[in-house]
């Protein structure tokens, strides 16, 4: 489905109004054969969407972006732990080959 909607989208950058027959043809053109359900579900979706809206809005909004920067936070700290193991782990490693 990833491939209709970068047909719009390169619809939408040139300026150009996003159709069934425009996005078929953008589809032909890059090897890729029309599934015509898809296409009319793509376009019926997209005429009630102000893309240039949708493409300048932050990505997550609310409680929930609030809460993600502390989770992808958790698992970096987790990795600075590993970091420093693995020197110890490599120089133990290293000392056997000397005794």
């Amino acid at each position: 489905m990833s491939e209709y909607i970068h047909a719009a989208l390169l619809l939408h950058s040139a300026k150009q109004e996003i159709t069934e027959d425009r996005i078929k043809a953008i589809m032909r053109a890059a090897g890729i054969e029309p599934d015509e359900a898809r296409i009319k579900v793509l376009v019926s979706s997209l005429s009630k969407v102000n893309i240039d809206e949708v493409l300048s809005a932050p990505l997550a909004v609310g409680p929930v972006a609030q809460a993600a920067p502390a989770a992808q936070q958790a698992p970096a700290e987790k990795k600075e732990e590993k970091k420093e193991e693995k020197p110890a782990e490599e120089m133990a490693g290293l000392g056997a080959l000397f005794e």
